[in-house]
């Protein structure tokens, strides 16, 4: 990415929302990105392992590293979930054997809900997580997540609002963390307008960020428009200013 570009974002960004954390850049490569990290204590969950990620470090992973089955299928290193009976591990369980999470009402449903998951397979051998401000002149980020309070998801809300005449310029669809972030939005950047995906309310997930965080994710054609249109929209007026003065940085 070209500095100008990266840090004319960071620019506007502090502009009008002043110390509220930068977004996270997510794109796929084919070489292990420099300065990468591999996991090995923080756990499966690759939500548990953003707070580094959200500090400045970068995180990368393929389909060989240590991460949950869940993540290798939204992250696309799989075809599906890679565990037995998931579909009761999502609903009531086997009583003395497995234990259920009970985010579906029944094994049915969840076999039934997988209708309405299409296929994803990660279009090269890593996937890169890198804070925006990190980003060098050879990345090229296909999504832009933030993890923000709820006052600045509002901000972005309405800013990917701002130029639709379509009401549902955000979407909210049901599942893990990981899959509000990449498998959701990635599927977006198959479509002529792509959606921004608003999403954590993962019940598994939500420990590893704070209880007034939120994930804003945004397939990078759509966050290009919305960058343009900062010094046009609502963000220039007396109300967003009224409200950014309570609107700190997410814990």
């Amino acid at each position: 990415m070209e500095e100008e570009r990266r840090d004319g974002f960071v620019s506007l960004w502090r502009k009008y929302f002043g110390d509220a954390e930068l977004p996270i850049a997510i794109f796929y490569s084919d070489v292990d990105t420099q300065g990468a990290a591999m996991p090995t204590e923080s756990g499966p969950c690759i939500v548990n392992m953003l707070p580094s990620v959200r500090k400045g470090q970068t995180l990368s992973f393929s389909a060989e590293d240590r991460i949950c089955g869940g993540a290798r299928r939204y992250l696309g290193f799989a075809s599906g979930v890679d565990m037995p009976n998931f579909e009761y591990f999502l609903s009531y369980g086997i009583p003395g054997k497995l234990e259920g999470e009970r985010y579906k009402k029944s094994p049915a449903l969840v076999r039934e809900s997988a209708k309405f998951s299409p296929s994803f397979k990660a279009p090269k051998k890593f996937i890169v997580f890198k804070r925006w401000d990190k980003l060098s002149k050879s990345d090229e980020p296909d999504v832009v997540v933030f993890l923000a309070c709820l006052d600045v998801i509002a901000g972005l809300f309405t800013l990917a609002n701002f130029d639709e005449a379509e009401p549902n310029a955000v979407i909210c669809p049901f599942g893990s963390g990981c899959s509000s972030m990449v498998y959701h939005p990635y599927l977006e950047l198959r479509s002529p307008r792509p959606r921004c995906v608003l999403g954590m309310f993962d019940i598994s997930a939500r420990p590893c960020v704070g209880e007034n965080t939120l994930s804003f994710a945004i397939p990078l054609p759509k966050f290009q428009k919305m960058v343009d249109n900062m010094s046009e929209s609502f963000l220039t007026t007396d109300s967003w200013k009224d409200l950014r003065k309570r609107s700190g940085p997410p814990s």
